[in-house]
């Protein structure tokens, strides 16, 4: 499957992609605010067992993002914890490639992932949480529409030190689409 948006499309991951993960994993300024994946640098091997496990998961659905110009991976997203039962799954990006920071790409992929939540699995609310230091992305994240719902008091740790995770979502009877 292939999705498109602005200049960019979303593939299937597979373990091909594994060098570029450990690139970015190698990068702190990359996963300061990143998954827990990515919370010390991990082997390549590690990588690409991750990767071949990663289409298995039912309730998951991850993507790769490329820029059509080059069909490079610049990064990936795709939604977590996917409930049919409570229709809602948990949404997340990481953009890997520091040139590609600043340049609307997380709005748009916020945009065309959460269209593909709602419209083709029919799930009505989609959330996310994000580092309240990581101003960039809550900005993204409201411009692609989700909404402010509240604040974590110190769920992540980073840095040494406990920080706050803003929760932000959009529910199917808000959504206006790409």
């Amino acid at each position: 499957m292939q999705l498109e948006i602005d200049g960019y499309y979303l593939r299937s991951l597979d373990v091909g992609d594994a060098e570029a993960f450990y690139k970015w994993s190698l990068d702190r300024e990359v996963t300061l605010y990143g998954l827990s994946l990515y919370a010390y640098p991990q082997s390549r091997s590690d990588i690409e067992k991750w990767l071949s496990a990663i289409n298995s998961n039912a309730k998951n659905v991850s993507f790769g993002i490329c820029g059509k110009d080059n069909n490079r991976l610049i990064g990936y997203a795709g939604l977590s914890s996917i409930s049919a039962l409570n229709r809602s799954c948990e949404y997340f990006i990481l953009i890997g490639e520091k040139d590609y920071w600043g340049k609307g790409v997380g709005t748009s992929i916020t945009k065309v992932v959460t269209d593909y939540a709602i419209r083709t699995l029919g799930l009505h609310r989609v959330q996310l949480t994000a580092s309240s230091l990581n101003q960039f992305a809550i900005r993204a994240y409201a411009n692609a529409g989700y909404q402010h719902e509240g604040v974590m008091r110190q769920s992540g740790f980073r840095n040494g030190k406990f920080v706050d995770k803003v929760l932000m979502s959009v529910l199917s009877t808000e959504w206006e689409g790409i």
